[in-house]
């Protein structure tokens, strides 16, 4: 209810594009209680050739039911339970008749984004939870592809951390359109 007093005209701004599927992952190691972390996702659509970041058509946020090992194992997390929501989308928008290329899975952890794709040989992560492979066999399908990006550039840092109330408004603009303020405005 706070979030609808604070914001009483809050508009999602979509402009047209190839309707492929894009994810962001972030997650937050050890920020809940009970020595748990965070992840979440932001999924919207963009073009491959020319992408242009939409509006969020879902956005998840929730707690991991294992515990972690590490910032590296909860990203991995992340981007499992992330690949995981975004197959049914996939799925859906093929059936609409908008073909889709690998799925761009974004994180801003280079060692989960090596171990997804292959290119990080373990040692001491060998206890990460055998379930978060999927997302290999699923990224050698030709499913997805895991990208790095910075972290202040991912668009799902913001659903995992813990804010001041100074910085839910410095960001806003970024996931909602102000008609007041079109300059401001990330998409």
């Amino acid at each position: 209810l706070d979030y609808c007093y604070s914001n009483p005209s809050a508009t999602v701004r979509f402009v047209a594009s190839g309707m492929q599927l894009n994810v962001e992952s972030d997650a937050s190691y050890l920020s809940v209680s009970k020595a748990r972390s965070r992840a979440a996702g932001y999924f919207y659509l963009s073009s491959r050739s020319n992408p242009v970041h939409n509006g969020a058509i879902q956005v998840n946020c929730h707690v991991l039911r294992e515990v972690v090992s590490s910032a590296a194992e909860a990203e991995l997390g992340a981007l499992f339970y992330n690949s995981k929501e975004a197959c049914p989308l996939r799925i859906t928008l093929e059936e609409l008749g908008h073909l889709q290329s690998p799925t761009a899975l974004i994180t801003d952890n280079s060692t989960a984004a090596g171990i997804a794709n292959d290119t990080v040989k373990q040692r001491r992560s060998k206890a990460i939870d055998m379930r978060y492979y999927w997302i290999r066999d699923r990224i050698r399908q030709g499913h997805f592809t895991v990208e790095w990006k910075k972290g202040k550039q991912n668009l799902a840092d913001y659903f995992t951390k813990h804010h001041p109330k100074r910085y839910h408004v410095q960001i806003r603009s970024t996931y909602l359109f102000d008609d007041n303020n079109p300059n401001r405005n990330y998409f």
